[in-house]
């Protein structure tokens, strides 16, 4: 199902470019600007990933977008990847990508049950992971897999 709304272990991080079917002005294809990326493998109830990945997507991201907009990717990054820890007790994978267009993360599990945004209790410390991405995103989303759903989000580079 697919919604839309406004750690430790091996991590790859990198830049590669590629080419689209755009043209330029004399016929000849484009090249498409470079884009980083960062894979990270998150083991099982492994809580040390959530800094991990947040120091990592932080490396990523460099000089993109303003300071504000680079805490609220980190913090949405931790939101994500603490439920797949905590929710699903099995590994998970972090995928970020950063572009001209923007940022998008994506944390896969292998656990079938779909995440809910729920309302938090007042006094609560827990519920509220889901509920700041929904907020806090340009879209944000759940994509079911074979085994188990991506949950992901995207900042635009324009509010950046």
């Amino acid at each position: 199902m697919e919604r839309q709304g406004r750690g430790g272990g091996s991590a790859t991080v990198g830049a590669f470019s590629g080419k689209t079917a755009d043209t330029t002005a004399d016929g000849g294809a484009a090249p498409q600007a470079p884009t980083a990326r960062l894979r990270r493998r998150l083991g099982r109830a492994d809580l040390r990933a959530v800094p991990e990945s947040r120091r990592a997507l932080r490396e990523l991201l460099g000089p993109w977008g303003r300071p504000e907009q680079c805490a609220i990717a980190e913090l949405l990054t931790s939101e994500l990847v603490t439920n797949a820890l905590v929710h699903t007790d099995r590994e998970a994978v972090l995928t970020a990508t950063v572009g001209p267009g923007g940022l998008r993360v994506e944390v896969r599990d292998f656990a079938a049950r779909e995440p809910r945004p729920r309302v938090p209790a007042a006094d609560g410390t827990n519920g509220r992971g889901l509920v700041l991405v929904e907020s806090l995103a340009d879209e944000w989303g759940v994509r079911a897999h074979g085994v188990g759903k991506a949950v992901w989000f995207a900042l635009d580079a324009d509010a950046a």
